[in-house]
């Protein structure tokens, strides 16, 4: 499958959260290779966004996300887990969209190694953090280049998903703008991710 290209991610989260459903995310390491279908995912801007990491500026922590796009956002949530998001919009300006949730379709034995407690294959990949896992995604892949044609962790293009089969709805653990429905995810997927409004206790669980 054709990598996507940055062009094609240079645009508002909202735009880019759709054209990621159905694309494929492949994580090569010493370990192997998995491949992960997307199926939900969640859309982050900056400054009008209360529930971004950019919403009060540019830091250390969150610069990736002011581009250019098609890099890696990684960020470490309750001490204990990774999330990934896949950056957008022009260079400077910040935005990205967090990837939720993921069908495996390649490199499952890989995939259970890295998740034992997960009892189904098909929950393997459901939730950001299950799904960073079983790609071997940590903060050492912070700022890769998705669209590099030699990059480990790469963007390919998927099968398309019917605008029919597309369901949005409010994201998932913000504490601020919580009813917004920026997340997107496909319907009747039994990977998709259980729906846990927000809250102060899950504020971090974001992009």
């Amino acid at each position: 499958m054709s990598q996507v290209e940055r062009d094609e991610l240079a645009h508002d989260p909202l735009w880019v959260a759709r054209r990621l459903l159905g694309c494929e995310l492949r994580s090569v390491s010493p370990d192997g290779e998995v491949r992960v279908r997307l199926v939900e995912v969640e859309a982050y801007r900056g400054g009008d966004d209360p529930a971004s990491h950019c919403y009060r500026g540019r830091t250390e922590r969150n610069a990736v996300m002011f581009g250019p796009a098609g890099h890696l956002y990684v960020y470490f949530v309750y001490g204990m887990h990774f999330c990934i998001n896949v950056v957008c919009l022009t260079d400077g300006v910040p935005g990205a969209v967090l990837l939720r949730a993921g069908e495996i379709t390649a490199g499952h034995d890989l995939a259970r190694l890295r998740r034992p407690a997960v009892r189904k294959d098909d929950q393997l990949a459901s939730g950001p953090a299950r799904l960073a896992s079983v790609l071997g995604i940590t903060r050492d892949h912070n700022g890769i280049d998705l669209t590099a044609p030699d990059s480990p962790i790469g963007l390919h293009n998927g099968h398309p998903v019917d605008e029919d089969d597309v369901r949005t709805g409010p994201r998932v653990g913000v504490a601020a703008a919580m009813d917004l429905p920026w997340r997107s995810w496909v319907d009747g997927s039994p990977a998709v991710s259980p729906y846990r409004r927000g809250g102060r206790r899950r504020a971090r669980e974001r992009a």
